[in-house]
């Protein structure tokens, strides 16, 4: 990298839109488990009386290991914006004191995936605090 030329209040402006986005997606993504786990529970069963609490029926189990198999990506696209965002504004500050090199780390670290520990998963980072 010889040559960089950065407005850092693009930079800024840019990445508070993300933030935007980010903060739509994270309703959106809550009405989705809301409204999955609705229509899983009003799907119905194919079976007939029960004592007990209420049978899951095909098609609410369909919907749970959809939910259970996409669970990863949802979480990541969050992850991914995040450490995009991070990234942007970690390198600009490197940058606008002067620290290329830096900078430069920076934004090659905020390309790497970000990982995601899935609920349950156990042994790695916890999205919700940040602590092991």
């Amino acid at each position: 990298m010889t040559r960089w030329d950065i407005s850092t209040s693009g930079v800024e402006f840019v990445t508070s839109l993300v933030e935007d986005a980010m903060d739509d997606m994270a309703k959106d993504v809550k009405a989705y488990g809301k409204n999955v786990e609705s229509a899983a529970t009003s799907a119905g069963t194919i079976s007939g009386l029960y004592c007990g609490t209420k049978p899951t029926g095909p098609v609410g189990t369909a919907l749970t290991l959809f939910v259970d198999e996409t669970l990863g990506d949802v979480l990541f696209l969050g992850a991914r914006a995040a450490k995009s965002v991070n990234g942007a504004r970690e390198a600009t500050a490197y940058y606008v004191i002067g620290d290329i090199h830096m900078a430069a780390s920076a934004q090659d670290q905020s390309l790497a995936a970000p990982v995601v520990d899935l609920p349950g998963q156990g042994g790695g980072q916890n999205q919700e605090d940040g602590k092991k």
